[in-house]
């Protein structure tokens, strides 16, 4: 999908960049260019929807929990991270991220030319949310194109700061919440949930050139990459992945407890999101931590599961 300037009836005033947190620009220029074409902003919007229906497999019963209002918002934000990925994945990588940063930083100073932007405007001053993880979660993109691996835990919870991080604080801005401790909680959840994507895709990831343990995890317990490549589930593979799944889980448990501080709505994404993570893990230790011959992954009846504890105020554990 390209991102080049689309013609629109907006006006196409060039702002500056705005600052990193810089919601208040948008705010008062964002209204003054949108507002002057609800067919465009209904259009952006449903431009926004589409991609994020064509990616069905990465919206879960989340999705259609979340209340009918804010949908078209979580659609927007989906649709400006999934066009980012998907830069990541093509050649001239660098050079289009940082082309659709400058469309992010246009959005923010009230001059939007791309439909997902226009969106994206649209939702940043209605929410008042800051620019900053819409920036963080480019800089992870820009961490996929030139990936080198992580030599500790603390180099990939960095990473996930990025990655993951901005998603669920994201989802806190739609909510009104921008305090310390939810962010705290929502972290933990995010990042857990990533890190539980990483070992169910050990093979993927390897076919990609890319091993997300951290080199000194890998050596404690005398496991190369050649080791991983050979996709042999030895003792040594099996005690590096209790390790990994360990640490995800604990993550998981504790960012739970952001369910009780948020309302109901929320709650249930909270507890859906927090429990799909550790399910994720069960399925990894019910398959003997062979991740090489197939993936892990959530059923049908596992859906079905989550979406019941969460109606219900529970997290599947």
């Amino acid at each position: 999908m390209s991102i080049e300037p689309q013609p629109t009836s907006l006006d196409q005033r060039q702002g500056g960049s705005a600052t990193v947190n810089g919601a208040a620009v948008v705010q008062a220029a964002a209204a003054r260019t949108l507002g002057n074409d609800a067919g465009q902003l209904a259009a952006a919007y449903a431009w926004c929807a589409k991609i994020a229906r064509s990616h069905y497999e990465n919206f879960t019963i989340a999705s259609w929990l979340m209340p009918r209002a804010m949908r078209r918002h979580v659609h927007a934000i989906y649709a400006y991270a999934r066009i980012a990925d998907d830069f990541a994945d093509e050649e001239r990588s660098i050079a289009r991220l940082d082309q659709w940063q400058h469309e992010l930083e246009l959005a923010y100073a009230g001059a939007p030319r791309h439909p997902v932007m226009v969106a994206l405007a649209d939702t940043a001053r209605r929410y008042d949310i800051p620019q900053e993880p819409f920036v963080d979660l480019l800089k992870a993109f820009r961490s996929d194109v030139q990936f080198r691996g992580f030599d500790t835990t603390a180099d990939l919870l960095s990473y996930t700061r990025y990655s993951a991080n901005p998603v669920g604080r994201l989802v806190l801005y739609l909510f009104g919440f921008r305090d310390v401790e939810r962010q705290r909680l929502s972290d933990l959840i995010c990042t857990g949930l990533q890190l539980a994507n990483f070992w169910q895709d050990v093979a993927i990831d390897l076919a990609k050139g890319r091993i997300y343990f951290p080199r000194r995890d890998m050596e404690q317990y005398r496991v190369t990459a050649k080791d991983l490549r050979q996709g042999k589930v030895t003792a040594d593979f099996i005690g590096l992945m209790r390790h990994e799944i360990l640490r995800a889980r604990e993550m998981l448990l504790a960012g739970a407890a952001l369910s009780t501080l948020v309302g109901r709505d929320l709650r249930r994404d909270v507890l859906i999101f927090a429990g799909g993570g550790l399910t994720i893990l069960r399925a990894i230790e019910h398959a003997r931590y062979d991740v090489f011959r197939a993936r892990p992954k959530l059923t049908r009846l596992d859906y079905v599961k989550l979406g019941w504890h969460a109606l219900g105020g529970r997290i599947q554990l």
